[in-house]
């Protein structure tokens, strides 16, 4: 997936250059009724997965931020908080139909804390193959879930917008570490 100047996916209609998109309460709703339980354990399944691996990514980011004034702190600072959104848009979903977070995800919590602190020990460069590496990850979650699970809509619209926003890491990373390279 590209994207053009302006921030706007090639492959979807979503403005990347949102970090944080506005929701209104009367978006918040239970999910779920009528659906049957094949559908839902899929929609679970992925939801906690997305959840779990949005954790990280913030931890990953959280963790390569340095004190230091630079464009690379901006950038990460900025997918943090798109992060932190993806989050809790899966948070607020696993919610409204009912169900809780993984009480397991302190583990990938440490993991990507790890990842993180030593990527920025070992410098830009490992701190933008991370970035890449996490972000190719999480798009092949999204891929799958998105071919394999049948969501509601509104649900599907958030998978497919914070893909698109993970998309938009790696083009950013990418670009990064060949600047860098040049």
């Amino acid at each position: 997936m590209k994207t053009n100047d302006v921030g706007t996916s090639e492959k979807a209609d979503y403005d990347i250059s949102i970090i944080r998109p506005q929701m209104r309460v009367e978006e918040i709703q239970m999910r779920g009724q009528g659906m049957s339980p094949e559908r839902l354990n899929g929609i679970k399944q992925g939801l906690i997965t997305l959840h779990t691996a949005e954790t990280m990514a913030i931890n990953v980011y959280k963790f390569q931020i340095t004190s230091e004034e630079s464009e690379l702190n901006l950038h990460l600072i900025a997918a943090m908080a798109n992060e932190m959104t993806h989050l809790q848009d899966f948070q607020i979903k696993l919610f409204e139909y009912g169900w809780k977070p993984s009480k397991l995800r302190w583990i990938n919590w440490l993991v990507s804390a790890t990842f993180g602190f030593f990527a920025r020990l070992r410098g830009k460069k490992a701190i933008l193959k991370t970035g890449i590496w996490v972000e190719t990850k999480a798009v092949h979650h999204y891929d799958e879930f998105l071919k394999t699970i049948e969501w509601d809509e509104d649900t599907r619209r958030i998978v497919e917008k914070n893909r698109a926003d993970e998309y938009g890491h790696i083009t950013r990373w990418e670009k990064l570490l060949q600047s860098n390279e040049a």
